[in-house]
């Protein structure tokens, strides 16, 4: 069973503690991957074999390879994804190929908003936007668990405006 809600244990002196996301963002996404690419197979077999015949119906099998591919890299995605906070600013690390990682100063954050879409409200999701005055360093969290979201803002939000406060 993938988990990704705890934190991801004992750090040593000076590092992070990273946390996860939680396993409802990547049951989400797979439930989205197996609808979509559910009724393309269908449709696709149904078209090809009305227009092209039964033996090219075979080819709608295809979008099943692709969901088996996907669904093993939603997971390696989900793990990926990962959040620390530090005395000083928040770290995002994200990424399977290409590493990510984000630093965002506490001091440099102009607005922290929670936001959850339809699907997300369904599957008790809410994500993290966070935003400065530079746009490249805008961050996301996605996935969070709504109070888990609303905590992350209020301390983000404490914490920038005492930082920059201090300036």
């Amino acid at each position: 069973m993938e988990t990704g809600s705890a934190r991801t244990g004992e750090s040593a002196p000076g590092e992070p503690v990273w946390t996860g996301l939680p396993p409802g963002l990547l049951r989400m996404r797979r439930l989205l991957l197996v609808v979509w690419l559910g009724i393309l197979t269908i449709a696709s077999g149904v078209l090809l074999a009305l227009f092209a015949g039964p033996g090219w119906a075979a080819f709608a099998l295809l979008p099943l390879a692709l969901a088996a591919w996907g669904w093993r890299m939603l997971g390696r995605n989900w793990r990926s994804w990962r959040y620390a906070e530090r005395a000083d600013d928040l770290l995002i690390s994200r990424g399977v190929l290409w590493r990510e990682e984000t630093v965002v100063p506490y001091g440099r954050m102009q607005l922290v908003e929670v936001t959850s879409g339809p699907l997300e409200r369904h599957f008790g999701l809410a994500s993290v936007q966070l935003h400065t005055a530079a746009a490249a360093t805008d961050a996301c969290i996605p996935g969070l668990d709504p109070a888990e979201a609303e905590r992350l803002r209020d301390r983000l939000t404490e914490l920038g405006e005492a930082r920059s406060a201090g300036l």
